[in-house]
């Protein structure tokens, strides 16, 4: 390995195309409808139709933004260029440290489709979750090329059976599920939307990528306005199906997929959401673990963290330290779950606040780097107003940013005690 070498350019079209869907249609497809549904009942809808509006300015201000400056830094190193080096470097450990407990919550929940569909174990959960874990992180050790054609190959499998269940529930959608429409008022709603943005949450991940597009401004800005509109589209259709056949409130209510497909195809509907479920957040996993090993790689190439986060394989040209990084924050978290120590419902809410956070930096910085495109501007304008209006409703999880500043103000003190004060006369 070597330090701080140059990332290989070799993601087209397609493959920036099917990472942006990998990243955005993830787990939230498979676990969020159902527990929506039980936050605000049918009137989930609205909120699932405001994070469906709001798709498309956030994916494009994350695309513009990766067409004028592809850099491994993603958003961290837009607000750098926007607001300066502390709050880059603060937007960015937001981020990093969102990834190690995201990916493992991503793969939990597709390891849980799987053995809900088959009846096996927690223990084989836990199992398959690791697999999928290990699976992505060789993926992207061996190169965004192979990582973007895998993820064509699984982007299309998944909306496939997307539309097959979404066909197939259509008959089963009653009137009578959409009363009453607001059982637990507005409030709930707003509660909904903040859950929703797990979903929509995958525009920032894939700008940590631009460096490797093979051209910028092509794959950045066509890519990400065809995935929006394939994913907001998508989201809709299988929240309304979940709503409208009432696959939620009871037991398997995260698992609402595998019910709207059983309901239709029986047994084999079951190893088909399944295996569906595996997929999906396999996809999510991949482009994930990607944009966090690229953000390790430039923080490291920037002083802001530890310099091993900064090794290049010398056989691939990918961030091997970052990878490294990552694969024990997995471990970890991964053993804290198959101990007990906490839940999939704790761990989800973890990184909410700082996901939030750095969509605002992003945006933020959209308003201020992308003056002279009054598109632009509007949609930076648009995204952070409606990002800030979620923000409120994230409760408890703010801590976990309020940690993360002080991990890093802690450090910075260590690294500065360290270092002995030179005197000027």
């Amino acid at each position: 390995m070597e330090n701080h070498t140059k990332l290989k350019r070799s993601i087209g079209l397609p493959q920036a195309i099917a990472l942006y869907i990998g990243a955005v249609l993830g787990s939230g497809v498979l676990l969020v409808p159902g527990l929506a549904a039980e936050i605000a009942g049918p009137a989930s809808l609205l909120a699932w139709g405001l994070m469906t509006l709001l798709v498309l300015p956030m994916a494009l201000s994350m695309g513009l933004l990766s067409a004028k400056y592809p850099n491994a830094g993603g958003v961290s190193h837009f607000v750098t260029r926007a607001f300066g080096p502390r709050a880059g470097t603060l937007i960015g450990w937001f981020f990093l440290m969102s990834v190690p407990i995201g990916a493992p919550v991503a793969a939990l929940t597709g390891a849980g489709y799987m053995t809900v569909a088959f009846g096996w174990s927690e223990q084989v959960r836990v199992i398959i979750a690791a697999v999928m874990l290990l699976v992505s992180l060789i993926i992207n050790l061996v190169g965004m090329k192979i990582a973007g054609q895998v993820q064509v190959a699984v982007v299309l499998a998944i909306v496939a059976v997307l539309i097959l269940a979404i066909v197939g529930a259509a008959p089963g959608i009653q009137a009578v599920h959409f009363t009453p429409f607001m059982p637990h008022g507005w409030v709930s709603v707003g509660q909904a939307a903040a859950i929703l943005f797990w979903c929509f949450i995958g525009w920032e991940a894939v700008s940590h990528l631009s460096e490797e597009f093979v051209d910028p401004q092509r794959e950045a800005v066509k890519g990400v306005s065809i995935a929006a509109v394939i994913v907001g589209v998508l989201y809709f259709l299988t929240a309304l199906a979940a709503v409208g056949t009432h696959s939620y409130g009871h037991a398997g209510s995260d698992a609402s997929l595998v019910l709207v497909i059983s309901g239709m195809l029986g047994s084999w509907g079951n190893v088909l959401a399944g295996l569906t479920g595996v997929f999906i957040c396999t996809a999510t996993v991949i482009a994930y673990a990607g944009a966090a090993s690229r953000l390790a790689y430039a923080l490291a190439r920037e002083g802001e963290a530890p310099k091993w986060f900064g090794a290049v394989s010398q056989k691939y040209g990918t961030p091997a330290g970052g990878l490294g990084f990552l694969t024990l924050c997995f471990a970890v978290v991964l053993f804290l779950y198959g101990s007990h120590a906490v839940s999939l419902t704790t761990l989800i809410q973890f990184p909410n606040a700082t996901f939030i956070l750095t969509y605002l930096g992003g945006c933020a910085a959209g308003i201020r780097l992308l003056k002279g495109n009054r598109w632009g501007v509007g949609m930076s304008w648009l995204s952070f107003i409606l990002t800030a209006l979620v923000f409120p409703f994230v409760g408890w999880a703010i801590l976990y940013p309020i940690a993360i500043i002080g991990g890093i103000w802690a450090a910075k003190r260590t690294v500065m005690k360290k270092v002995p004060l030179k005197h000027t006369i």
